[in-house]
C-alpha cells in the first residue's frame, strides 16, 4: 500500500491550512468523511503518497438543520441520519429516496450524500435528486466560504469543481413550500445494490391544479448529472396531463448522451430515462395531492 498519513483538524480553518500546505509540498490530500469510497480507493489506487484529512469531528460538517428558512446538511452527516429525520421525510422525500439507495443499511451508517456528490460518479443516485431540490454547495475556502450550484459542482467523471485548499462543508437547500414535492426514481438490472442504468429527480410546485414551477434532473445517462430546463418548460403552466408528461420525457431523452455498456445500450438508456421522467413527475404530483 502507498504511504499515507492521517490528520484530524479541530477547525475548518485548520483543515483549509492543512490542505493548502500539503498542496504547496506536492502532497495529495483526500478528505475523509464517511470514507466508504475513499477506503476502497486506497486499496485499488496507484497514486503518490497522500494525507487522509478526517473532517468527521468538525461541528460544521456535522450540522443538520431543518427550518422555515432552509435546510442544511453537513458533509459528515451520514445517510442513515437524514433518512430517519422526520422533518426531511416530509420536506424532501425524493432526496431521501435517493440517499436510501446508496449502499446497504450498514454502509448508510457511514456514507454521506456529500461524499456521493464529491465522488462524482455519473450514476451517483443522490446527485439528480439534489439538483431537482435546488441544492447549493457550501464550500470552505482560504477566504472563508463560497457557494456553487450542485449542477455546476461535478465537472466530469470522477471530477469536481473543488480547487486547491477547498473542501465541501455541506449542502444548503430551500425549504419546500407545502405545494412542492420531489421524487427520485432509477432503473437497475437488479432490484438492490446495483448501479443505475438511468435515474431521474423531479421537484414540482402545483397550485390549484397547475404546475407553476418544476425542476427535472437526469443521472447515469451522461458524464455528469444534468438539469433539464426543457423538461421543466414542458411542465410549467400545465395541469400535468399525459401529453405534458410525454413531452417532458422526450426532453429528458434529448438531453441524455449515454454510453453503451454491459448494463444497457445508449438507445435503451434514453428510452428508460424518458419513462422514469414520466413516472417521477407522476409520483411527485401524487405527493402534492396527498395520494
Amino acid at each position: 500500500m502507498e504511504s499515507y498519513s492521517y490528520a484530524a483538524p479541530s477547525s475548518v480553518s485548520e483543515a483549509v491550512t492543512l490542505l493548502a500546505g500539503n498542496a504547496s509540498e506536492g502532497r495529495q490530500t483526500q478528505i475523509l468523511a464517511g470514507g466508504t469510497d475513499v477506503l476502497v480507493q486506497m486499496r485499488a489506487s496507484e497514486h503518490s503518497p497522500r494525507t487522509l484529512l478526517d473532517i468527521k469531528a468538525l461541528a460544521e460538517t456535522n450540522r443538520l438543520e431543518v427550518g422555515p428558512d432552509g435546510i442544511y446538511i453537513g458533509s459528515a452527516v451520514p445517510s442513515a441520519v437524514i433518512n430517519e429525520n422526520a422533518e426531511l421525510q416530509v420536506a424532501l422525500p425524493g432526496l431521501l429516496e435517493a440517499a436510501d439507495l446508496i449502499g446497504s443499511t450498514q454502509i448508510q451508517g457511514r456514507a454521506t450524500i456529500c461524499g456521493n456528490l464529491c465522488n462524482a460518479s455519473p450514476a451517483g443516485d443522490s446527485i439528480p435528486a439534489m439538483i431537482a431540490a435546488g441544492a447549493v454547495c457550501d464550500i470552505a475556502t482560504a477566504d472563508g466560504s463560497k457557494e456553487l450550484l450542485v449542477e455546476d459542482f461535478v465537472t466530469g467523471v470522477g471530477q469536481n469543481a473543488l480547487q486547491v485548499g477547498e473542501f465541501l462543508l455541506g449542502l444548503k437547500l430551500p425549504m419546500p413550500r407545502p405545494e412542492t414535492k420531489d421524487a427520485y426514481l432509477r432503473f437497475t438490472p437488479r432490484t438492490e445494490m446495483d448501479i443505475a442504468v438511468a435515474g431521474v429527480g423531479v421537484s414540482l410546485t402545483v397550485i390549484d391544479g397547475i404546475c407553476i414551477a418544476a425542476r427535472v434532473a437526469i443521472g447515469a445517462v451522461a458524464p455528469t448529472a444534468r438539469l433539464v430546463p426543457d423538461a421543466a418548460k414542458a411542465l410549467e403552466g400545465t395541469d400535468l396531463n399525459e401529453q405534458v408528461l410525454a413531452a417532458a420525457g422526450e426532453a429528458c431523452k434529448a438531453a441524455a448522451s449515454p454510453i453503451s455498456d454491459k448494463r444497457g445500450t445508449a438507445e435503451y438508456r434514453k428510452k428508460v430515462v424518458a419513462v422514469l421522467c414520466r413516472r417521477a413527475i407522476a409520483l411527485a404530483h401524487q405527493r402534492i395531492q396527498g395520494a
